[in-house]
């Protein structure tokens, strides 16, 4: 096993290895937290808000009760500029898909950087979050349950895309770049750039494709309900931009 390898293997508490139990208690915080995952996002609302804060409250409680320091989750200043050219590929790749959809007249995102801002805040916020969850909640733990990183990055990255379901563009696209952001982790070892770069291109799936094929980033039963706002161009209409990833929760976009 790699040096990274073994460094993401760096549980405290309960969870050590060697600890009795270990093994048990890590496979049930990863199966307890992505099950209720789930269930946030095929549940309607107003349950679903409740069921939100019971799964933030078992995440927070099970990454407290393992936390192994702040470096070993990629919150940490090493690495971060080793790792910026994520970003720049990122902001590239956003680049021409703008183009392309300005070309074709797909193009339907706010036309100002303040608008921009006021509209995806709230969706970068929680970019930073899917990474955490991709890559400290779900991906650490198959690494030191299973020791064998090809496993839990391509298990990580499965699970990943699987909570995008029934969406198909977002299945796709979230098991790539899920498979892409696991290896980057566990090479840098920072999260900041992987948040950075996950908004980019999320911000650039919301904009550039027509909300009929994407149906507004929505997943779960949000994209099962979708409904189109009538007939007129992406431009001109308001709606809601969902950021519904893992756990439900929606950034509302005013789009003029």
């Amino acid at each position: 096993m790699s040096a990274s390898a073994a460094s993401a293997l760096d549980f405290s508490g309960p969870e050590r290895p060697g600890a009795a139990g270990w093994k048990r208690r890590t496979l049930l915080d990863l199966v307890v937290g992505y099950g209720l995952i789930l269930v946030v996002i095929w549940t309607p609302a107003p349950l679903r808000t409740v069921l939100y804060f019971v799964t933030l409250g078992w995440i927070g409680y099970t990454t407290w009760s393992s936390f192994s320091g702040w470096d070993a989750m990629g919150l940490r200043v090493a690495g971060f500029f080793r790792s910026l050219w994520v970003v720049g590929i990122a902001v590239l790749l956003a680049a021409g898909a703008v183009i392309f959809a300005m070309r074709e007249q797909t193009l339907h995102g706010p036309h100002s950087a303040v608008r921009l801002i006021q509209g995806f805040w709230g969706y970068t916020v929680w970019s930073f979050f899917q990474q955490f969850l991709l890559n400290d909640f779900v991906m650490r733990r198959l690494l030191k349950l299973t020791n064998d990183r090809r496993i839990a990055v391509a298990g990580a990255a499965g699970l990943f895309a699987l909570a995008h379901l029934p969406n198909p563009v977002l299945t796709v696209m979230t098991l790539v770049w899920g498979l892409a952001a696991c290896l980057i982790f566990l090479q840098y070892r920072n999260l900041f750039t992987l948040g950075m770069a996950h908004a980019v291109l999320g911000i650039c799936v919301a904009v550039t494709l027509p909300a009929s094929v994407q149906h507004n980033m929505r997943v779960g039963l949000g994209y099962l309900r979708y409904r189109p706002h009538g007939q007129h161009h992406l431009n001109q209409m308001d709606h809601k931009v969902s950021t519904v990833v893992w756990v439900m929760a929606e950034a509302p976009t005013r789009r003029s």
